[in-house]
């Protein structure tokens, strides 16, 4: 069977000729890399003594790039034999013109050094005369060869386009008892390989553009026909079918024409048609039997889990390559732990314009996420509900712990159709999401809420305020969606480190860590929660930063809020706006729940004017951090000033006076302002903090947090501010502290000491720790309370 092609399209073919060069190299990477497993395994191997001597036409029909792949495959070849210096040794002789000794058999003694040296062959260049290459190896034989009892291999490989005739020198060759495989290269002359082969020919003819074929070809003659032994057991070799094709100049009748022919009559003239040829390229197909090696599959048994693909390495070993989030172990073992302590509620947009395809896309990537990070042992509770025209809660955050029982309900989810109404849902689910809802009451240990929104569609009802509404009940929103949806998802989250976006079905699944780190991220500052701090902000009110930016303020100091545990005895949060004069917003003490606390943040009033930080800050000194308003002894202390830069010329004093009394004063400077002047408030670079616009403020809130619990982890001294009431003085004692106060008595100096009972015995120290631990500050906090309650009531 032929296929003809007119000579107008010769150019065309050869130029598809050199695409198939390339696409051909790509599949021998491939290859190579099968074949290198092989060798690696010590799999397919000829061990036995044995010369083989390789014949490598370096002529110019074969080309420099077929040069390179005869080389690349008589490398491949080397992995097929044991080369040793007692078992098989391989030399190399190039042929064109002249025949070139490159190496004898016995001066490389392993693979390496054999496959080194073959790579760094040169090509010559030249006519192709195999029959002289030929007689050059029966005059002297095979170079560095071993004695007759020694089996010779000749493997020659070529185009087959000799200059001269092959058939005699190679017939006296196998004569002699040489075993000659012929290796086409390129566009081979078939005709004449099967020349230069042994027989049978379809053992010894291989293709070399097939490697992995022509190695186990190579193998597979050499072992059955009892020359080697093969080093494995585990792997056979096959034989199978095949066509090899190569490319042939041909000569073809193309018509005829008139010609004139002279005549024996004087004056006449004899007329005939005369036959034209043209000559024509022939791809021509060649029937042959081609070699494949069948081994045990050590991914028969499908050991990868969790979606991984087995690749097998070798007989007996295999490695997995697994989807994102999961390698924890050789078998894809999820590898991303939710080892945060949250609850963690998914809702799921399954409206008619996220559409089934999405919607099915978002439970296949929840069970993902949920095989991916989840455990049984995990601290995190987790959720699912769905939502389009109404809500559908399918498990409540906390209400199931194992896996196996949630992937259950994720599939027990249908697709709902109707409306988009993400704002109704974000309500519901912050009133009826979570096993305490509705009534979200003042539980001092309620892990931090967490709603994860995947959405496809954009809301068909006011989203920006029930977002608002969520948030300001303590939920951490986090959007996932398309990117057409970022501006909205921005909205819904209040900070677009919150949001994910992607690009398709494969880059939603890569988010898996993505958001398993922002789900942690929420609760990364759980070391800060349990440490004790008063903390009071004061925020510019000034026209200089005008009323659109102070809510921007105001939403930075709730959203930095809500990673702080807000009670009596751990962390307690003031707040003071200021202008040209400096408000309470609330004192320290005043707000002892994080749904309280953000309530009143939403209410501080902008009051505009001219800015004076110095009166803020000497007005937090004089009636904010101070005992009477709720400081509490022995807690770490901050001051975070939020500020546009003006009004800071008198601020420098009242800050070294703050710092004195033991309370770290941080500055946040937003735009162009004096740093100088800031850093002399700050009273070092640690304390101060530049923010190029008020669009940037979210972004540096999670270095404001660390900053924050690194200041609550410091040791105070008990006596600063001094907890003693009516002049008392605090007096450090063996880790503890005592009220002295003359005319007064209780532990704090709160009682006033009547008349005649001025004998009674002083007042014992107060015994609590300069460091601070959990019981004993809250025991000194409700002693301290206790006594601030005694003196109020004037007892």
């Amino acid at each position: 069977m032929s296929l003809s092609l007119p000579f107008d399209s010769i150019c065309i073919f050869f130029c598809s000729q050199v695409l198939l060069t390339w696409g051909l190299q790509e599949l021998h990477a491939n290859q190579e890399t099968i074949v290198k497993i092989s060798a690696a395994g010590q799999l397919m191997q000829c061990s036995a003594p044995v010369d083989i001597l390789l014949l490598l036409d370096g002529s110019h029909s074969i080309g420099k790039g077929s040069f390179e792949r005869s080389k690349h495959l008589a490398g491949k070849l080397c992995d097929a034999l044991d080369i040793s210096p007692e078992r098989v040794r391989v030399g190399v002789i190039q042929f064109s013109s002249t025949p070139q000794l490159e190496f004898p058999l016995d001066l490389y003694l392993n693979k390496q050094e054999v496959k080194e040296k073959i790579k760094k062959i040169v090509f010559r260049g030249g006519s192709t005369d195999t029959g002289l290459v030929l007689k050059y190896v029966l005059r002297k034989g095979f170079p560095g060869g071993r004695n007759s009892s020694v089996p010779k291999i000749l493997i020659v490989l070529s185009d087959g386009k000799s200059q001269g005739s092959v058939a005699m020198p190679a017939k006296q060759l196998k004569d002699r008892g040489t075993t000659v495989f012929a290796v086409g290269v390129k566009f081979p002359r078939w005709e004449e390989l099967h020349t230069l082969a042994s027989d049978p020919a379809e053992q010894h003819v291989l293709f070399a553009e097939h490697v992995a074929d022509a190695a186990n070809g190579l193998y597979s003659t050499l072992t059955s026909s009892a020359i080697c032994s093969a080093v494995s057991p585990g792997c056979s070799i096959e034989s199978h079918p095949c066509e090899r094709k190569t490319l042939e100049t041909v000569k073809e009748l193309a018509g005829s024409y008139m010609c004139w022919k002279g005549s024996k009559r004087p004056n006449a003239v004899h007329t005939s048609l005369c036959p034209f040829y043209s000559w024509k390229k022939v791809l021509i197909k060649h029937p042959a039997r081609c070699y494949r090696t069948t081994c045990p599959d050590p991914c028969d048994s499908q050991p990868c889990h969790n979606g991984g693909t087995c690749v097998p390495e070798g007989l007996e070993s295999y490695r997995c390559v697994c989807p994102v989030g999961f390698g924890g172990d050789a078998s894809c073992a999820p590898k991303l732990g939710l080892e945060c302590s949250v609850d963690l509620l998914f809702l799921v947009d399954s409206s008619s314009g996220t559409t089934v395809e999405g919607f099915l896309r978002y439970k296949a990537f929840l069970k993902r996420f949920i095989q991916a990070v989840l455990s049984e042992d995990s601290p995190a509770n987790v959720g699912v509900a769905q939502y389009s025209h109404d809500v559908q809660i399918s498990v409540k955050a906390g209400e199931h712990k194992e896996v196996p029982a949630l992937l259950r309900r994720v599939d027990a989810m249908f697709f709902s159709g109707r409306g988009t109404l993400t704002g109704k849902a974000l309500r519901y689910v912050t009133q009826h999401g979570f096993k305490s809802a509705p009534a979200f009451a003042d539980v001092h240990d309620h892990l931090p809420r967490v709603v994860v929104l995947l959405t496809d569609s954009e809301a068909q009802d006011p989203v920006v305020e029930a977002a608002k509404y969520a948030r300001g009940r303590g939920l951490f929103l986090i959007g996932v969606g398309s990117e057409l949806l970022r501006a909205e998802l921005d909205d819904v989250t209040g900070n677009p480190e919150q949001t994910i976006v992607y690009s398709g079905s494969q880059d939603l699944f890569n988010k898996v860590p993505e958001l398993q780190k922002k789900i942690c991220s929420i609760d990364g500052h759980q070391g800060c929660q349990s440490q004790s701090l008063d903390l009071v902000f004061a925020l510019d009110a000034s026209s200089g930063v005008g009323r659109a930016n102070f809510l921007q303020l105001r939403n930075l100091v709730s959203s930095t809020s809500l990673q702080f545990n807000v009670n009596r005895d751990v962390t307690q949060i003031g707040l003071v706006v200021y202008s040209t004069r400096a408000r309470t917003a609330f004192a320290l003490d005043a707000h002892v729940t994080r749904v309280a606390l953000l309530q009143a943040i939403n209410q501080v009033p902008f009051l505009s004017g001219s800015a004076s930080m110095g009166r803020a800050l000497l007005h937090i000194h004089d009636h904010v951090m101070t005992v009477p308003k709720g400081a509490r002894p022995g807690v770490s202390k901050a001051v975070v000033v939020i500020t546009a830069g003006g009004g800071t010329e008198d601020a420098i004093v009242p800050a070294q006076q703050l710092r004195s009394r033991g309370v770290s004063v941080f500055i946040i400077g937003i735009g162009a302002v004096r740093r100088d002047t800031l850093l002399r408030i700050a009273g070092s670079p640690s304390y101060l903090i530049h923010v190029s616009s008020y669009d940037d403020l979210h972004s540096y809130k999670d270095l404001i947090i660390e900053r924050l619990c690194e200041e609550a982890k410091s040791p105070m001294n008990l006596c600063n501010p001094n907890p003693c009431m009516n002049e008392g003085m605090c007096v450090l004692r063996d880790g503890s502290y005592r009220c002295e106060c003359p005319g007064w008595e209780g532990p704090h100096c709160e009682s006033r000491i009547l008349r005649g009972e001025s004998s009674r015995s002083p007042v014992p120290p107060t015994n609590f720790p300069l460091q601070w631990n959990p019981s004993g500050l809250r025991q000194l906090n409700r002693a301290f309370r206790h006594s601030r309650r005694q003196a109020q009531l004037g007892h």
